[in-house]
């Protein structure tokens, strides 16, 4: 007979699938755009949907595992982790397909300055990296492999800060390169949110752990 346990641990490895398949897909995102391989980002874009259909079986998972067994202290804070993780998991895949989605339909490859003038490269690692980071706390319960991802985020933040100024002096040696300077900028954007996603999974894995809530301490 299914049990309580058996059902927890369900929702945990459905969890792990699905940060796994995020990380992936980011990596072969940043591949596609960098080298502007379209068969490679539509091969993204079509991963969606197993993404979406994962997002909403935990969802409901997490629903019926609340309902049958009305869970206190830790189990609790597990499942109600777990719900935040995947909802901001959805949406680090949203960006991965969007960011996609400029590669099918968009002719022209980003130059390789353009890339080296804005970090590019520096800004998608650290992204993989933290991925990294809050995939192993996930798997090994690991407050201070979460953490690291905080100092990281600021990384992020400097290079998305710089990004504007840096494309307009490119734009002004060079105008014809507009086009693709707004692409990149758009896409910076969109890795700084990424970041921001990140680190909020990583404030749910330490409170479901050691239950710290972070959102408010770090606002002081």
């Amino acid at each position: 007979m299914q049990n309580e346990a058996y059902h927890r641990d369900n929702i945990n490895q459905a969890g792990s699938e699905m940060l796994s398949m995020c990380k992936s897909q980011l990596q072969k995102t940043k591949e596609s755009f960098v080298t502007h391989d379209s068969d490679l980002a539509e091969e993204v874009m079509r991963k969606e949907s197993r993404i979406n259909a994962l997002d909403i079986k935990i969802e409901k998972d997490c629903e019926r595992y609340l309902a049958l067994y009305n869970p206190v202290a830790s189990d609790l804070r597990f499942i109600m982790a777990v719900l935040k993780i995947n909802a901001e998991l959805e949406r680090i895949a949203d960006h991965s397909y969007n960011i996609s989605k400029y590669v099918v339909d968009v002719d022209n490859k980003i130059s390789a300055q353009l890339l080296e003038a804005t970090q590019f490269e520096k800004m998608y690692d650290t992204v993989m990296s933290m991925m990294g980071n809050i995939s192993d706390a996930y798997e090994n319960k690991d407050v201070k492999c979460a953490r690291k991802v905080f100092k990281k985020d600021k990384v992020l933040d400097e290079i998305n800060l710089k990004s504007f100024s840096v494309l307009r002096a490119e734009i002004k040696k060079d105008d014809s390169i507009i086009d693709q300077a707004f692409i990149l900028f758009s896409v910076v954007k969109k890795l700084e949110r990424v970041g921001d996603l990140i680190k909020n999974i990583a404030e749910e894995i330490i409170f479901y752990i050691d239950a710290e809530v972070l959102k408010h301490q770090r606002k002081k």
